[in-house]
């Protein structure tokens, strides 16, 4: 999955560098797989995950400063278990984030980021808490919530170096807990972009989904790595 979702950003000419985030204990994948099998991406490994997402996204962002990133630069960040990403998908949240602040980047019309995201289609329930407990319950629907003006959040996440690791920061401080990047955002009072994704953009994350994963990516699954 990680090949995939790699091999999106190589294809960007708008992505000068790409830091891979693994743990300090991780096998590198050139090691796993092969140098060969990434040959032709360009990324940077770097050996400094953490115990969070939270934790990982704030090391990424020292290393890609290490790098020769400034504050100023813009960032995207990708949850790796999603590689369904395109290069198409990489150019709309670019353009739609770097078109919306104009020439006037530092002025109150300056983009502020965004995210790729798609409307909710499905009705939702939250379930009634009073019928949980037990992983036997048999839970039941406490509430129809209106999914009028509900979007689910995707990546890649797109915010200014700096004003995200500052977010970040200040959300780890107040010992704030934030899912994703644009919820830390959210904390400092601004209000990032809902940019279109697709549903191929989809985080693998039930034991079925990585089915769904091969049968999306379909035609194009010769081109990864091979099977350890």
């Amino acid at each position: 999955m990680i090949w995939y979702a790699l091999a999106a950003f190589a294809a960007c000419d708008a992505i000068s560098a790409t830091a891979l985030v693994l743990s300090p204990d991780d096998m590198p994948l050139e090691s796993r797989f092969g140098a060969a099998a990434f040959a032709g991406l360009r990324f940077d490994t770097a050996f400094v995950g953490g115990d969070t997402r939270h934790a990982s996204v704030l090391a990424g962002l020292h290393h890609l400063a290490q790098l020769g990133a400034t504050d100023r630069d813009w960032v995207l960040v990708h949850d790796a278990a999603r590689p369904g990403l395109t290069p198409a998908m990489i150019h709309a949240l670019v353009r739609a984030v770097e078109g919306e602040g104009g020439a006037d980047e530092d002025g109150p019309d300056a983009a502020i980021g965004g995210i790729l995201a798609v409307p909710v289609p499905d009705t939702l329930k939250r379930a009634d808490p009073a019928s949980g407990g037990q992983p036997e319950a048999v839970v039941r629907i406490g509430a129809t919530v209106p999914r009028e003006g509900l979007w689910q959040a995707q990546t890649p996440q797109m915010f200014r170096l700096g004003v995200l690791r500052q977010a970040l920061q200040e959300a780890l401080a107040a010992g704030a807990v934030v899912t994703d990047e644009a919820s830390a955002i959210e904390r400092l009072g601004l209000h990032p972009r809902l940019v279109n994704g697709s549903l191929r953009n989809f985080k693998v994350t039930y034991p079925e989904d990585f089915a769904l994963a091969e049968l999306l990516l379909g035609e194009g699954a010769e081109a990864g790595p091979a099977k350890p």
